[in-house]
């Protein structure tokens, strides 16, 4: 991830003033050498690092002497860092708020930016992006210099099925530009996006066209993408397009790879216009919304709470009234297999679990890197082996795998386990435990659903709405959960959580911490998909059936 070795040396900086002894001078001028380091090595502009490097020491003595002479440490050190928070906020946070697209009215977008920075491509994310949030999107390729550039568009439009217009014929892109615009309005898209050339500040003439476009199709919003290797070149060239066609937002691109992602921040610095999407991936989907403070939590480690219940949401308006169903399934306490499969098949689509990880405070970014592929094929298997399953056992609790005694307890696997692994393609194990995993998810359903249960204990206690820093919950709002969860727990799953704890009832959440890395999760890919369950020494799922009832 191109800015994630950035964020390692900025938490190595905070780290460093942790171990600090005492915070004074000495200690703030150490981190802030750190800080202002790493700014530079990922081709931040030196002005602007420099900036930062007087603005933080300034606010952070004014904070330290106005408040409490014998202030402890602690105290100076979450000083200290806030201010620090604060300044990386301002270098990404121009202050200005971008042109939002409303419905019932013609929005049209122009992008404009250097060759091979992408916009051809993000323009068909773009639209996307807003198909899905229910505006009519279309494209006009208004690009001629550019061999292929129609091409590109109608392939990459067609399979996202997004309406498009362009010629083979005509080499005016104004007129191009002009006709799609028109066309389109007339059949009452919402969402138009014009795709021009690409074109750098010393080339006059594609400059001079670029400003003839705007002219013919008086776009509500210019959108300047930026390649995130651009570098130090960022500054003169954004300072040039904003002459010419003063965009009012940035997208930048190319943030999966390997370039320093610097350059972008001077390009908001020096034009005062906010990023407003950040392009991480070739695929269609991959268009994350930038916010300044998210994404400087994210950086740092603290993660983004705003943006993951964000992801969630954009997933499961994909179809809402399927999600409706669940949830009201999840209250009720229910969870058929078929449900379990389809919640699996939503986390799959929610994209990389590296992603995901970074969204959640206190996870670190690397923990399933190197591991995506592995988690992702232990995910397709589980899915491997339910589409093996009839329907009836799908709609079922997983009773129908067992074989039952006279007593009402579970003896042995049914036949119908041999057939769901010779069907798909896995080892009579494999789908022990998966059906071992399904139990543990429908135990816990089970305990969290009804009047009683601790998903209503946890909502009455206020826990739906984070009182913490950035939305997250706070220390009281954890431990009121914790407290509501362990009321809730009984019979086998409460049996089961203190085998997986040793014996022990649930931990807080600094012992939680301390677990997670004691639980084979640096390896690579989720613990118990496939691996067997975690904290349990390998096992035998059959046992672990038994103890979790089998599904009665």
């Amino acid at each position: 991830m191109v800015l994630a070795d950035l964020g390692r040396k900025l938490n190595a900086a905070f780290s460093q003033l942790n171990a600090a002894p005492i915070i004074d001078d000495k200690a703030l001028d150490a981190m802030l050498k750190e800080i202002c380091a790493a700014l530079l090595e990922s081709d931040v502009n030196v002005k602007l690092v420099s900036s930062l490097r007087q603005k933080v020491k300034a606010k952070a003595r004014a904070a330290l002497e106005t408040g409490p002479e014998k202030a402890k440490d602690a105290s100076r050190r979450s000083i200290v860092q806030k201010v620090v928070f604060d300044e990386l906020v301002q270098l990404v946070d121009p202050g200005v708020e971008p042109y939002k697209p409303k419905k019932g009215q013609t929005n049209v977008i122009m992008a404009v930016g250097l060759q091979g920075n992408g916009k051809t491509t993000t323009c068909t994310k773009l639209a996307v992006h807003y198909q899905k949030r229910g505006f009519k999107s279309c494209i006009v390729c208004a690009d001629t210099f550019r061999a292929g550039a129609f091409d590109q568009t109608r392939q990459s439009a067609t399979k996202a099925k997004i309406a498009y217009f362009g010629s083979y014929t005509e080499t005016d892109p104004v007129a191009i530009a002009a006709q799609g615009v028109s066309k389109f309005k007339k059949e009452r898209f919402d969402v138009i996006i014009v795709d021009t050339s690409g074109r750098h500040k010393q080339e006059a003439e594609l400059f001079q066209e670029m400003m003839q476009i705007g002219e013919a199709v008086q776009p509500n919003m210019t959108v300047l993408v930026l390649d995130a290797s651009i570098g130090q070149a960022a500054e003169a060239q954004s300072r040039a397009f904003k002459e010419s066609a003063d965009f009012g937002a940035i997208i930048v691109t190319k943030m999966d790879g390997h370039a320093k992602g610097g350059g972008a921040i001077s390009a908001v610095a020096a034009t005062k216009t906010p990023i407003i999407f950040l392009g991480v991936g070739e695929h269609l989907a991959d268009l994350d919304r930038f916010s300044p403070q998210p994404f400087i939590s994210k950086l740092l480690g603290m993660g983004d709470m705003q943006g993951l219940m964000e992801h969630m949401q954009d997933v499961a308006a994909q179809n809402p009234d399927r999600q409706k169903e669940m949830a009201k399934k999840l209250e009720e306490g229910k969870l058929s297999i078929r449900d379990w499969k389809e919640q699996i098949q939503t986390v799959m689509n929610m994209g990389p679990m590296s992603k995901i990880a970074s969204m959640i405070p206190g996870l670190p970014q690397e923990l399933f890197a190197g591991g995506e592929e592995d988690t992702g094929r232990r995910m397709k298997r589980m899915v491997y082996i339910t589409d093996s399953m009839s329907a009836a056992e799908l709609d079922s609790d997983g009773a129908c795998f067992m074989e039952w005694g006279k007593d009402g307890k579970p003896v042995t696997l049914s036949w119908r386990v041999t057939r769901v692994a010779k069907g798909s393609g896995t080892s009579v194990r494999e789908v022990e435990e998966v059906l071992c995993q399904y139990r543990v998810m429908a135990n816990m359903a089970k305990q969290a659903g009804g009047k009683k249960g601790w998903l209503q204990q946890a909502q009455k206690l206020g826990a739906g709405r984070g009182r913490g820093a950035n939305g997250m919950p706070s220390p009281a709002q954890i431990a009121q959960v914790q407290r509501a969860m362990q009321g809730g727990m009984k019979g086998p799953m409460a049996d089961m959580m203190k085998a997986m704890m040793g014996g022990q009832d649930m931990p807080d959440m600094e012992e939680m911490q301390k677990m997670m890395s004691q639980m084979g999760m640096g390896g690579g890919g989720l613990p118990g998909l496939g691996g067997g369950m975690p904290g349990l020494g390998g096992a035998n799922p059959m046992d672990m059936l038994k103890m979790l009832g089998g599904g009665r």
